[in-house]
């Protein structure tokens, strides 16, 4: 029954990936903590699950001429790093999980809060780079790319959330100019090689990842994220998006003070 539990949770996310374009991680790590898996499994197994899910949309953006290369290393050129450093820190400074446990209950909160609000004010961000001049950023944006690309690469090592709406929503701040497609194949081309270091990160220094489970939500999310995909382009989107991002917001609330 538990084997099944997990296969239908697999499908419920991958189905609501599918339609809402969320990504899995700011959905699945909470859900796991709810069956009652302790948060540092919860998020190593979802960084792994995350690394798989997302490889598929990398072929297909490249098939497409949809990903900058170039910024994907600036990102990665921080991420990757700090994805490392972080996991192994954490098996260095902390003597169990356990202890860390605190610091990933409050990085999962704020994560799940910021994922959120970018949500919410996504199309109100990009009215506003678009019509706004070149700010001081935007002058400096490759420096500031790899310096963004080192914060995300921690936290999502931390929380497993972030690699794909906080990531958007950096490079529409960074990149005003850059093509709305171009954004999500660019985007999605980093997170599949962040979460996959940092799912590795939680598995050789902390062990913190269930293949059992692992396989069991893939079975499951695999097939459901292209039926979801399919009903999304006949669903209102812009209903379902802020239903779902005020849901992460009372989640993120929840995890990052109690």
């Amino acid at each position: 029954m538990e084997i099944l539990l997990y296969i239908l949770a697999g499908a419920a996310v991958g189905l609501a990936v599918g339609i809402t374009g969320v990504g899995g991680g700011s959905l699945m790590t909470p859900l796991l903590i709810l069956f009652g898996f302790p948060y540092h499994i919860a998020i190593g197994t979802d960084l792994m699950y995350a690394a798989i899910t997302k490889a598929g949309g990398v072929v297909a953006h490249k098939r497409q001429g949809t990903i900058r290369w170039q910024l994907v290393i600036l990102l990665a050129a921080g991420s990757i790093p700090a994805a490392l450093l972080t996991a192994f820190l954490l098996d260095q400074v902390f003597t169990d999980a356990h202890d860390y446990g605190p610091l990933l209950t409050t990085s999962l909160g704020i994560m799940l809060i910021l994922t959120s609000a970018v949500l919410l004010f996504k199309s109100r961000m990009t009215e506003q780079v678009h019509t706004k001049p070149p700010s001081w950023a935007q002058r400096h944006a490759k420096p500031i790319t790899v310096i963004m690309g080192f914060i995300l690469g921690t936290l999502v090592t931390l929380s497993s959330v972030g690699a794909g709406a906080i990531c958007a929503a950096i490079l529409l701040v960074l990149y005003p100019r850059l093509p709305a497609l171009h954004v999500v194949g660019t985007d999605i081309a980093h997170a599949v090689p962040l979460t996959l270091i940092a799912g590795l990160g939680h598995m050789i220094f902390l062990g913190n990842v269930d293949f059992s489970l692992l396989a069991c939500l893939l079975i499951g999310s695999l097939p459901a994220i292209h039926v979801g995909t399919r009903l999304g382009a006949k669903l209102p989107n812009q209903v379902l998006q802020p239903i779902l991002a005020s849901i992460l917001m009372i989640l993120g609330i929840k995890f990052a003070l109690f």
